[in-house]
């Protein structure tokens, strides 16, 4: 009932959000893009309240990304019931956990500030994040990930200005929104990784990340340009959020041997889950409600109640499979 009643809050902050203006952008923290402008759900929340709802979004999103690829690694094992667990986990993590810290933070504002915000995102990892990791895998003769990390750098140029021509009908009410673009889906099989140093593993952690925010948020714009009737909006967004999850994630989970045997798979599940449970949100918890912002500790308190589940839920399953 106290799940059901922070839910029905997060929906209504949902409305508030779709219905909201376009704020002015904010400064650029040093060392990433500029930050998302805070629309109206999220005015009256603490910047490290924010700042929490931003990590837990990131951190959602990716479990999402991870858990959708151990399902298919569990499936092609021919283990079903674990392909299930880490298929129905994923979608918590993506519908209802990352949906309610976006509502909350204020992450989805008019169709115009979609746009600005992506476009901000776009530039800076063409221009600056992956041009630097292709650079840097170079000089550590990590080749495959420099080629890797350019041809994304390439991709984020051409989304960045899609969103522009985007943003220009949606402000002048003048042309048509391009077409979405095709994902190239890469399969990831279980393997080590393909990589030699630490500062390209750290990257590609990074880059993975990245994109599996990428495709959340595109995915939550997509759906309000759906809802303010603008479909040929929607499929640009959704195609775009294709290519950053099963293109672009995809190929560097392949680099970064992110799956495993389901073994493997299920222990860093667990692992995950145990943190989160007991550690990363009872911390933002304990900060939002010092501040005042309860209803976002709630929100973390109930998260990680969640966390504790999908953790016990995991090692049935690990226990099941020796």
């Amino acid at each position: 009932m106290f799940r059901h009643s922070t839910r029905a809050l997060v929906s209504g902050l949902c409305a508030l959000a779709v219905a909201a203006p376009a704020a002015p952008a904010l400064a650029a923290p040093a060392g990433g893009p500029p930050s998302p402008a805070p629309h109206t759900a999220s005015r009256a929340l603490h910047a490290q309240t924010l700042a929490d709802l931003t990590t837990t979004m990131k951190g959602e999103a990716y479990a999402h990304a991870a858990y959708s690829l151990f399902a298919a690694e569990a499936d092609r094992l021919g283990v079903p019931a674990v392909a299930k667990l880490f298929r129905g986990t994923a979608q918590t993590e993506l519908n209802e956990h990352l949906r309610e810290a976006a509502a909350l933070s204020g992450t989805v504002g008019s169709s115009a500030a979609n746009l600005r915000q992506a476009i901000s995102g776009e530039t800076y990892e063409h221009q600056v994040m992956y041009r630097r990791f292709a650079e840097q895998a170079r000089a550590d003769n990590d080749l495959e990930a420099a080629k890797l990390f350019s041809e994304i750098a390439a991709d984020e140029g051409r989304h960045r200005d899609a969103f522009r021509a985007a943003l220009m009908v949606v402000t002048t009410g003048r042309g048509t929104v391009p077409a979405p673009p095709k994902a190239d889906v890469v399969a990831v099989p279980a393997g080590l990784p393909k990589v030699r140093s630490a500062r390209t593993r750290a990257n590609l952690d990074t880059a993975l990340h990245g994109e599996a925010l990428a495709h959340a948020k595109y995915m939550l714009f997509a759906t309000h340009a759906r809802q303010t009737g603008n479909a040929a909006l929607a499929r640009l967004w959704e195609g775009t959020a294709e290519i950053e999850l099963r293109e672009h994630l995809a190929g560097e989970a392949v680099l970064a041997g992110l799956v495993r045997t389901t073994r493997e798979n299920l222990r860093k599940a667990i692992t995950g889950e145990h943190n989160e449970a007991t550690t990363v949100y009872p911390g933002f918890a304990r900060r939002a409600t010092a501040v005042g912002d309860t209803i976002a500790a709630r929100y973390f308190r109930d998260t990680a109640a969640d966390e504790s589940r999908h953790a016990a839920a995991f090692q049935r399953a690990l226990d099941q499979l020796r």
